[in-house]
């Protein structure tokens, strides 16, 4: 469980373990997110029966606005989903997610990180290269709904120094920035596919 502090009266931000009772509140802003969502039991397969698996949910006081998942296969952590509601983005909260799922990659001994996102979701991409993750290849036509190309981004090794080091820098930035606005966006932007595979987790693989 990871807590940014807040200020007096400022509801803090909490990342923990998503659990089944997250699911309502998470297939609310997986519908939101994505073009082609997962459907409602992927997640609870994934809780339920995937030992690899590891998903975790932001919240600002009792309101879910953000989750994300890994599977750690052997030694690398690969992203299968992550996602920001749309009325809570540009707050940095995708980036405290981002820590918490690097702090539990290498908690576990992985190798290092890896996941696939559009070629056009530039804002997406270029967070994770803030992260660390640089491009290493493209999947073809990946997506179902529109053929995009998926652009595979992995990180260097999680143990050396040049990256608990950028972890680090960026961790104190993070925490140093003002709490989230716990108010909605009246006007949230549209839809923007974060970082996951084609498929749903069962069947394969920000803000």
């Amino acid at each position: 469980m990871t807590v940014m502090p807040g200020t007096p009266g400022t509801p803090v931000l909490l990342v923990r373990p998503m659990t089944a009772a997250d699911l309502p509140a998470v297939q609310l802003i997986e519908r939101a997110s994505f073009t082609t969502p997962w459907p409602p039991q992927a997640y609870r397969q994934e809780l339920e029966s995937n030992r690899l698996a590891h998903y975790i949910v932001a919240l600002i006081g009792d309101q879910i606005v953000g989750y994300g998942g890994i599977w750690l296969m052997v030694d690398e952590a690969h992203v299968t989903t992550f996602a920001v509601h749309p009325a809570y983005r540009r707050r940095r909260i995708g980036e405290r997610m981002l820590i918490a799922l690097l702090d539990l990659s290498r908690d576990r001994q992985a190798r290092e990180a890896t996941l696939e996102v559009r070629l056009s979701n530039l804002a997406a991409r270029r967070l994770y290269e803030k992260y660390g993750f640089r491009p290493v290849g493209i999947r073809p036509r990946y997506y179902s709904d529109n053929q995009e190309d998926a652009l595979i981004m992995t990180t260097e090794p999680l143990a050396t120094t040049a990256m608990r080091d950028r972890i680090a820098r960026l961790r104190a930035a993070v925490d140093a920035a003002p709490p989230p606005d716990a108010r909605p966006d009246e006007n949230p932007e549209t839809r923007l596919d974060g970082a996951r595979p084609a498929a749903g987790p069962s069947r394969g693989g920000p803000g």
